[in-house]
């Protein structure tokens, strides 16, 4: 599957120094949505300080105007408050959904963590209907764990 042989790549560009935390994180949505179809948006967003909100960072994709998101707000907000895995398979059905595009038809969210704590997520938009399996969510938290080891 193709998740799998992305996964020596991520950790290639995490462990590549001559580029600095934004440079690489870029690398690995580049990476993503270049190489997996069904990924039309990919980006990462941080938590603020110790504010209760998240802030875009790098991503690809259609520029979006969520670059500050609350807590509880959308999936990434509601992310954000869970600490658990968030997997919308029809984001029409989402009562709490945040509208990036009227192409976007499922998202999924995956927490980083550094210490225990909660500090950001990878966010994934798809135009595909219902595209994301267990083998997407195993990799995006495999993403996660080596986007944590550079923060």
């Amino acid at each position: 599957m193709i998740l799998e042989t992305l996964k020596p790549q991520v950790s290639a560009i995490i462990s590549n120094q001559d580029l600095d935390k934004n440079e690489r994180l870029l690398k690995i949505c580049e990476l993503l949505d270049k190489n997996i179809e069904y990924y039309n948006w990919v980006g990462f967003y941080f938590r603020n300080g110790k504010k209760e909100e998240l802030l875009l960072g790098p991503y690809v994709g259609a520029p979006t105007d969520h670059t500050v998101i609350p807590f509880g707000k959308g999936i990434c907000g509601q992310v954000a408050v869970s600490n658990e895995n968030f997997v919308v398979p029809d984001v029409a059905a989402q009562d709490n959904y945040i509208a990036c595009s009227i192409t976007v038809k499922a998202e999924i969210v995956v927490p980083i963590f550094v210490n225990g704590e909660n500090i950001g997520q990878i966010d994934i938009d798809s135009n595909t209907p219902d595209p994301f399996t267990d083998a997407d969510e195993c990799f995006l938290e495999f993403v996660c764990t080596q986007v944590a080891t550079m923060l």
